[in-house]
């Protein structure tokens, strides 16, 4: 009933589309109502929540194994609610105590090096109560009745072939808001203590107790990524130290080609792993020729070893309601078969004025794990719709002031909508207990259909044009790898050697429209009918092919490691061939074959001194199709070898154990394309080269206190440009500076019966940014300031988990992105509010 009123006193209700007593109204009062007293009111509902006489004493949520991984405990003799309290903040398990059984009961403390369920045995050992497992993130302690059988959690003995090397899911960190280390592209899941690069994984905990909808939203935690629109679409595209990476370039579960094309939605996927840096070695040339700064990894998510029924409703202003539905069950006297299904429903008014988004997303996850072998089949199909979505802008010799932070300027008729349909299955297993072989193979196919009106503002006072582009793709992908690896000794020196080879194949199918330019305001946008067609192509029948790409390689490494794998040296090599062949729309004859090769090699040093300590040094290269001369040019059409991008990079990590970082200095070049002025001659002559500083803070220095953030500083300079006036300036839409700051903290004077409360908060600033070559032009530095609280409490017996948070408190207008020489506005003030209970 509590929650009911609480939805109702701030307009939760929603309304319809357009309507001022409705989405609308609901999003100005929160705007005054809401964010000051959102802490408040998070608290004061607790107590509604809970039933009368079951009060709550928890510990916070956070994934956890409870059977592979030894845990270090030295509890004391003390209460049972002193040491289950120690329990929680060294395992983060939630720990569920229903009524009063523990009050006045002593426990006999734990020390020792042991599972989580064993050490949670050994704490209530002799007190008459009992744990019960019901995920792995929650347990709940009853008393056992009088004269009444305990009955024990089954004791699990389990290798740990798969505890440990490239094809294990590393733990998280302390805190649990990322994961000690991530997929090294073809080296597979590796500790980040123990490769020469820069790797985060950010965990389903971070994305849930953000309520990240999308990859966007997981990468806002990163200091060195920063996210935009795609070139006059919805697509989420991403800059990574300096560099673009594009939504289709985004891999799943270390494979290019089956993640959806422009947006992501999170629901399906365990974690978000960031590689940055260049990793043309590591993972090949990206399909779409982006990820010279680095790449992003999606893990999708496995059933775990307890069972798993979760049920999550959400509000997101102006109306936006969603449901998702979490379930994970294993089968087999080993529990070595595994199903997992994610699906969702979100739909509603955004906080920008009249934009409405649509999702429909499943996802089904098989997996098998045997003694030699290992199985996972991953299939899902997501449909994401943008209704009258705030567009890009472009504009001329200035640069156009903000438009309010909630404004839209997107034309009544614009929408877009994206249907992607996607598998892939991935095998391993030993044929020796030191040699694997492994193999992966994925198909998608996507639709996409929209209507786009990007305005171009050619006045200061906001006048401007917009022209419709309509724009209908079919895209099919199939996508594979396969390889071996094998661990070895050579006297003293231990081998860990990979070869492998991939292929993926994509063929885009497109046709288009254009209409009539239309006068417009930025600042006073009023809406205009459909604009009738000028010209178009490909828009009768099927659509034509239009490209097709192939995308071959073959690899091989050798990580060398002496001194207890304190010394470790990577070398490898990557051959990879790029083809690419363009057709005419018409009549389907090829108008184009770009088909070029180059050799990438890697080698990184990895240095342990101490153990809390690694320092590293890498050279990489990236790589992505070259140009081919424009046709202003005397020699067009002239068809350049790849770019190849060099990346040299030095660094050291820090591992206290309950709080880590990160700190490197990087550099990286990448070729660009020039015509001489005078003879017209177009050359790969130019470079941007990155010249940067990184530094990365994770964990909870602190119990209770968790802290997630960082810095990057980066030099963006243009050289051999050929032109005076661009030489030496700094590269379009890339900011000297970024910082992250991201702190949780668990309320510490509650009472016991109180359900834990955690307050965030967090602060995003990203510099300045030029919008054009020649630096005369640029979009000011910004901050967003977000705060949230979330609360879990037991009802009846089950764990309620309430998150509430404000992003853009201040409501702040600003242009978030400049990067690619066109503006993304930031995203106005948006409330949040979801509630998942664990069944």
């Amino acid at each position: 009933m509590a929650l009911v009123k609480f939805g109702a006193k701030f307009g939760v209700t929603g309304g319809s589309r357009g309507s001022d007593h409705g989405g609308r109204f609901g999003r100005a009062f929160l705007k005054r109502l809401f964010v000051g007293r959102l802490l408040a009111t998070t608290v004061l509902i607790a107590p509604g929540l809970l039933l009368p006489g079951i009060p709550a004493a928890m510990a916070q949520t956070s994934p956890a194994g409870t059977s592979a991984n030894a845990i270090s405990f030295a509890i004391a003799p003390q209460s049972v609610d002193g040491a289950l309290a120690a329990f929680s903040a060294a395992t983060r398990i939630q720990v569920l105590t229903p009524g009063a059984v523990t009050q006045g009961v002593a426990s006999p403390g734990v020390s020792g090096a042991m599972t989580a369920r064993e050490g949670l045995n050994r704490l209530l050992s002799g007190t008459g109560l009992v744990a019960r497992f019901l995920n792995t993130e929650t347990v709940t302690v009853e008393r056992v009745a009088a004269g009444g059988a305990v009955q024990l959690d089954p004791v699990q003995i389990e290798g740990n072939r798969t505890a440990g090397g490239p094809g294990a899911l590393p733990p998280a960190f302390a805190g649990g808001q990322v994961a000690r280390g991530g997929r090294i592209g073809a080296l597979g899941n590796q500790d980040a203590m123990d490769v020469p690069f820069s790797v985060t994984g950010y965990t389903a905990e971070t994305i849930r107790n953000q309520q990240a909808e999308t990859i966007a939203d997981v990468l806002a935690n990163d200091p060195a990524v920063r996210s935009s629109l795609g070139y006059g679409n919805f697509a989420e595209s991403f800059v990574i130290r300096g560099f673009q990476l594009a939504g289709e370039d985004l891999s799943v579960d270390g494979l290019y080609g089956t993640a959806p094309r422009q947006i992501v939605a999170t629901n399906m996927f365990e974690r978000v792993e960031v590689l940055k840096g260049a990793n043309a070695f590591l993972n090949g040339a990206a399909p779409s020729g982006s990820g010279i700064g680095g790449g992003v990894n999606l893990v999708p998510k496995r059933a775990e070893d307890e069972p798993l029924t979760r049920l999550t409703a959400s509000y997101a202003m102006d109306s936006r309601l969603g449901l998702s539905a979490d379930v994970g069950r294993r089968f087999g006297d080993a529990n070595q078969f595994g199903v997992r299904v994610n699906a969702a429903v979100r739909g509603g008014d955004t906080a920008v004025d009249d934009e409405e988004r649509t999702l429909k997303l499943g996802s089904l996850a098989l997996d098998y794990r045997g003694e030699r072998a290992r199985v996972t089949l991953d299939v899902g199909t997501q449909t994401q719709r943008v209704e009258q979505g705030r567009p890009v802008v472009y504009f001329g010799s200035f640069v156009p002031a903000v438009p309010s932070a909630s404004q839209n300027y997107a034309q009544p008729w614009t929408y877009s909508q994206m249907r992607d349909t996607f598998g892939q299955v991935r095998a391993e297993y030993d044929i020796l207990p030191n040699l694997t072989a492994y193999g992966a193979f994925g198909l998608r196919s996507m639709r996409e259909d929209g209507d786009y009106g990007s305005p171009t503002v050619t006045r200061p006072d906001g006048t401007g044009t917009v022209r419709r582009l309509t724009v209908p793709r079919e895209d099919f992908t199939s996508t594979g790898q396969a390889g071996v690896r094998a661990d070895l000794h050579t006297g003293p020196v231990r081998h860990q050697l990979n070869a492998g080879a991939s292929a993926l194949r994509t063929t885009n199918n497109n046709g288009f429209e254009f209409g009539t330019t239309t006068a417009i305001n930025l600042y006073r946008m009023v809406g205009m009918p459909r604009s009738a067609t000028t010209s178009a192509s490909g828009m009768t029948g099927d659509l034509p092919k239009v490209s097709e790409s192939v995308l071959r390689s073959l690899y091989a490494s050798d990580t060398l490691s002496i001194l207890d794998d304190r010394v470790m040296l990577t070398a490898g090599l990557r051959q990879q061939n790029i083809q690419v062949r363009g057709y005419n729309r018409a009549n389907g004859a090829r108008t184009s074959d770009y088909d070029q090769s180059a050799l990438t090699p890697v080698v990184g040093l990895v240095v342990k001194p101490l153990k809390e300590l690694s320092l590293y040094a890498n050279r990489i290269e990236g790589l992505a199709q070259g140009p081919t001369a424009p046709s202003t040019a005397a020699n067009a059409g002239e068809i350049f070898e790849p770019y190849r991008s060099v990346q040299y990079e030095v660094g050291g990590k820090l591992d206290f154990g309950s709080f880590g970082g990160s700190l490197s200095l990087f550099q990286t070049t990448q070729p660009s394309g020039v015509t001489d002025g005078f003879t017209r001659l177009y050359s790969v002559s130019g470079e941007q080269r990155n010249r940067g500083v990184e530094l990365m803070l994770y964990g909870e220095p602190v119990q209770g206190l968790r802290l997630l953030g960082g810095a990057t500083f980066i030099d963006p300079e243009l050289t051999d440009t050929g032109n005076a006036a661009t030489e030496g300036k700094d590269a379009v839409g890339v900011p000297r500076h970024q910082f992250n700051a991201n702190v949780e903290w668990d309320l510490p004077f509650l009472p016991a019966s109180f359900p834990t409360v955690t307050l965030t908060g967090r602060v995003i600033h990203t510099g300045a940014q030029y919008l054009n070559t020649a630096n005369t032009l640029k979009i000011p530095s910004w901050t967003r300031f977000d705060v949230g609280a979330r609360m879990i409490a037991d009802v009846q017996n089950r764990p309620v988990t309430i998150r509430a948070a404000v992003e853009n408190v201040t409501d702040k207008a600003y242009w978030a992105s400049a990067y690619g020489g066109y503006l993304s506005q930031g995203a106005p003030l948006t409330a949040k509010l979801s509630v998942s209970v664990d069944f």
